[in-house]
């Protein structure tokens, strides 16, 4: 397969906009010019203040599709940066610059991967559609999630999905996200009463409260995993009391933490037992939950057997399977039964300063997507 500039050229364009989460600023208009100069039919989708595109090729068949986002990550501290964040630069063969991984190299590499597909097939058995959104790095709310309920509506179905996440550990295409555990947060809100710190028996402070509490949900064993995903864990990302005051006893304590499940568990289990530690405890609590992600697993089948043969085909090893790592839209595409997988660049610098992706695995990617497009049987 060729190996050229067009793949670079592409992500250098898109890494210029400075699209951080949600803007788009213009990338996708760049990739829709491209996939209707080779026969798709766009639908732009946009909700609120965030921008999305669905594009598909072909009247009959099942649907291949290609899934994304624009939209990046702040860039931090500026000073930082080697090089201008939104002024690609390649130094020693890395293309340096804000989303070159996450996820702006992998949507150039699909695109050129699909024009040179078109260009170099004849016979078509399946539909080509791509899926992308500017509201992955944010809240995730307007974006491919609005973008599956107007798919479902229409009983557009994708049979397979890859999308560009940079899933590979050490070297381009090590390994293919196969699934992703759920994801269930929590804010505990526990009362006590406000008092001085002088007099505590007047008072009850929420904080002495928790500790036995938070410790044992800490220690809990919520399971042993499976041969796909490792034990559900649990976090606490912020605890928040009192008013700064040295002398009060807070009248509250406001606790969030985070479950990644396994299929092992139900949200419902983890809320349940969670609410039984508290009432073991005895504490005057409330707990608001919010559920951003069902765990979901893509077995061996034509597109993990076709990545996998098409991963061998193009850099001479085979990948590893993985459900490791946090949330991508993945989550939201599977649940419409599709198979879902996915497969982009090193993300050793994702959302770092100076972020990078080697020049040569940009090329290395188009060619494994294009091989893909080649080998997929329906």
């Amino acid at each position: 397969m060729p190996s050229d500039s067009t793949t670079l050229e592409l992500a250098r364009a898109l890494i210029s906009r400075p699209s951080i989460t949600p803007k788009d600023e213009g990338c996708q208009e760049i990739i829709i010019n491209r996939l209707q100069n080779i026969g798709f039919d766009v639908t732009r989708l946009d909700y609120g203040d965030v921008k999305n595109f669905w594009a598909i090729r072909g009247n009959s068949g099942p649907i291949f599709c290609f899934a994304g986002h624009t939209d990046v990550v702040p860039i931090g501290d500026e000073s930082s940066w080697e090089f201008n964040p939104f002024k690609p630069t390649v130094h020693k063969g890395l293309l340096y610059g804000r989303g070159a991984a996450d996820m702006k190299g992998s949507l150039a590499a699909m695109v050129v991967a699909t024009e040179r597909y078109f260009s170099s097939s004849t016979t078509h058995k399946f539909r080509i559609a791509f899926l992308i959104t500017s509201d992955e790095e944010g809240e995730a709310i307007n974006g491919t999630r609005r973008v599956v309920e107007w798919l479902q509506k229409r009983e557009l179905l994708p049979k397979w999905c890859v999308v560009g996440e940079p899933s590979s550990a050490k070297n381009l295409a090590d390994t293919i996200k196969n699934g992703r555990r759920g994801s269930l947060g929590c804010v505990l809100t526990i009362h006590g009463i406000q008092g001085h710190v002088a007099y505590p028996h007047l008072a009850n402070n929420p904080i002495h409260q928790a500790m036995p509490a938070l410790q044992h949900l800490i220690d809990e064993k919520w399971d042993e995993g499976n041969k796909d995903f490792p034990p559900t864990t649990l976090q606490i990302s912020n605890i928040m009391a009192g008013s700064g005051a040295v002398n009060v006893i807070p009248g509250k304590l406001i606790v969030r933490f985070n479950f990644r499940f396994s299929t092992e568990l139900s949200e419902q289990i983890l809320k349940d037992r969670t609410s039984s530690i508290m009432n073991e405890h005895g504490l005057n609590h409330e707990l608001d939950w919010q559920l951003t992600g069902k765990p979901f697993l893509t077995k061996w089948g034509p597109l993990v057997e076709t990545a996998s043969n098409s991963i061998s085909n193009v850099v001479g090893y085979r990948p590893q399977l993985s459900t490791e790592g946090g949330t991508s839209d993945a989550r939201f595409i599977a649940p419409m039964g599709t198979e879902v997988i996915e497969l982009g660049p090193v993300n050793k610098t994702i959302h770092k300063v100076n972020e990078h992706v080697r020049v040569t695995d940009l090329e290395k990617l188009t060619d494994i997507y294009q091989d893909l497009l080649a080998r997929l049987i329906i």
